[in-house]
């Protein structure tokens, strides 16, 4: 309790003076593996699959559901459907109608679901078969999802040749990702700018990232979940249909330097947006060539290099409407073997 104490004052007096370094609200927070200037990095064995998130602690996840005191809960999923916007990289999703009551009647191939089994009130029911993308919808990516280099190593060094298997990898899988209780800060760029959502292939900058933090009275301290809002969630509709209006705005995101800050220099253990890949696209030529040439520098950086988890896709739109910037933040993800990201997810934000 007096650990717990310690950080929330710490907190408030950064915040307000800012004279406590996010060194010291890291040591304060039970921060073991994290370093301002470097972040996190490969710093927890060589069999570690988890990366940042092992930061969670029971006295961290109490802090956070502190933060709860109204009882008001926000939905940051977004509903998916067989035809859902999403980034051309991942297949497309189909739901099919597997057993309905008609079909079962009519099949009969179950003697349990016949009247002369006893079935006389005619109990029957429906279920569903689903071919889905493990990266659709409201999502978390696991650490196996990017790889990166000629032998396709993953974070910690896991190679492809050795832990990609026939039903998926066999290293850092989405089961690996831990149940998520922690602070969370929704940064509100598009709203700080003045705009409904951030133009198509806007690069978020550290500058826009503390002008929003500025003007919502808020930090990043060491431990925390940052979710930033280009606004593209609001064109989602009832099912992310719209593809073109989607595809307008979802390539807005943060560039390789902000990602850096957040993780470096303010101690974030996961980022996420509410966009299909969270960074700006194109990258610019330097991000790329910062990382050795890729097309998803940001994701090479956060994922492989630092363990940082990514969530995308996050419905950002009800915090923004009430100006809520700071929340507990909880996320479970599906337990699939082999996949490489929670896909389709509710996560909350809890005030």
């Amino acid at each position: 309790m007096k650990q717990i104490g310690r950080l929330l004052v710490a907190v408030g007096l950064s915040m307000a003076v800012g004279v406590v370094t996010n060194s010291a609200l890291a040591q304060d927070a039970g921060m073991k593996r994290w370093t301002q200037g470097k972040g996190w990095g490969w710093v927890w064995g060589q069999e570690d699959e988890v990366g940042a998130l092992n930061e969670m602690t029971d006295a961290s996840r109490l802090a956070a559901l502190r933060l709860a005191t109204q009882g008001k809960t926000y939905d940051l999923g977004l509903p998916y459907a067989r035809d859902s916007y999403r980034w051309a990289g991942h297949n497309p999703g189909e739901i099919i109608s597997f057993r309905t009551p008609e079909g079962v009647a009519r099949q009969r191939d179950l003697p349990f679901t016949t009247p002369e089994q006893g079935n006389t009130g005619h109990t029957r029911w429906h279920s569903s078969a689903m071919f889905i993308s493990d990266n659709v919808a409201t999502q978390i990516d696991g650490l196996a999802h990017i790889t990166h280099g000629e032998d396709n190593h993953w974070y910690n060094g896991f190679k492809s040749d050795q832990w990609t298997g026939d039903f998926g990898v066999r290293k850092a899988d989405v089961t690996t990702i831990p149940p998520i209780v922690a602070r969370g800060v929704m940064i509100d760029v598009a709203r700080q700018k003045g705009l409904d959502a951030l133009p198509s292939n806007y690069e978020i900058t550290v500058a826009d990232l503390e002008a929003a933090l500025q003007a919502q009275n808020m930090d990043i301290t060491p431990g925390t979940v940052a979710l930033i809002r280009t606004g593209t969630a609001r064109f989602w509709g009832e099912s992310g249909g719209d593809h073109a209006k989607i595809g307008e705005y979802d390539t807005a995101g943060i560039g390789l330097a902000a990602a850096r800050w957040l993780v470096e220099q303010k101690g974030a253990i996961m980022v996420a947006s509410d966009t299909s890949g969270l960074e700006c696209l194109p990258p610019r030529p330097a991000d790329s060539q910062a990382v050795g040439g890729s097309f998803n520098p940001v994701h090479v950086y956060l994922l492989v290099q630092q363990g940082v988890h990514i969530g995308e896709f996050h419905n950002l739109e009800g915090l923004s409407a009430d100006r809520v910037y700071e929340f507990a933040y909880v996320a479970t993800t599906n337990a699939i073997r082999g996949t490489v990201a929670g896909t389709a997810l509710r996560p909350l934000a809890l005030r």
